[in-house]
């Protein structure tokens, strides 16, 4: 298992710079975002995201996963159809992206739970939306990741895994971070049950009597469990940091997750 490091957690200058700050800070493995703000763009030719590549190989960065963005993104949680189809849309050329990087992982944040709607209707729509999806994720190589976040919505691995069994597709599942549900669940039950509907993971840690986000192996995540578990499973990817800070935080990041990974 890798050390691995989201976009989202790096300078976020440009591209080359953003790839160079991973390497030099001791990951081998990337989580890409694609938007139309930055770097890369969602909206890349081919030429570009060939370059994209070249840039993440020449570095010995393992592209392990990606997430498309738009400013206008969109909520597949949202009782609105046309917002869930501005998702359903960027999801589409993520998928896009992804086969022509060769990157068999995206990750969906999929918006927040509305207050005043049903949850059971929510859902549904959610499910049937990434159903349409499934099709094409499938012939694309590229498993959908739905993120444990913190928007009222699958809050136990009994819903995680009814949710990807109602889908009913191998390219739909679970990219799990262990410590999103630290405040009410433990990671390594998740992985546990969830077991092969787990696409990619996220690491990062919590600690429940400041309500805080720490550095890995401050908090309240139980990392021999977790790892235990993901063995278990016969997980062997990437261990993706949403940890962020200067270059001397990501760093220590990086050599704590070689810690944990040999627990």
């Amino acid at each position: 298992m890798k050390p691995g490091i989201t976009q989202i957690c790096l300078p976020r200058r440009n591209l080359y710079a953003d790839l160079d700050f991973a390497r030099d800070t001791g990951y081998e493995a990337i989580e890409l975002v694609f938007s139309d703000e930055g770097e890369p763009s969602i909206d890349a030719s081919a030429d570009e995201l060939a370059q994209v590549k070249s840039a993440c190989d020449s570095r010995g960065l393992e592209i392990v996963s990606i997430r498309p963005l738009r400013q206008d993104g969109g909520s597949l949680l949202s009782p609105d159809a046309a917002e869930r189809d501005k998702l359903v849309n960027i999801l589409s050329r993520g998928l896009e992206i992804a086969e022509s990087l060769g990157v068999d992982g995206l990750l969906l944040h999929p918006g927040s739970l509305e207050p005043g709607v049903s949850y059971i209707k929510t859902w549904n729509n959610f499910r049937d939306a990434l159903k349409t999806l499934a099709p094409e994720a499938e012939s694309r190589g590229c498993s959908i990741g739905v993120e444990n976040v913190w928007n009222k919505f699958i809050l136990s691995p009994l819903e995680a895994c009814r949710f990807v069994d109602e889908v009913g597709s191998s390219a739909v599942g679970i990219y799990i971070d262990v410590a999103n549900m630290i405040l009410y669940g433990y990671p390594e039950m998740w992985i546990h049950d969830l077991g092969s509907r787990i696409t990619k993971v996220h690491v990062k840690d919590f600690r429940r009597r400041d309500h805080a986000w720490v550095q890995l192996m401050d908090g309240d995540v139980d990392w021999p469990a977790v790892m235990r578990e993901l063995r278990n499973i016969g997980f062997d990817g990437a261990l993706v940091s949403e940890v962020g800070g200067d270059a001397a935080m990501a760093r220590e990041t990086a050599e704590r997750i070689a810690k944990i990974r040999n627990m």
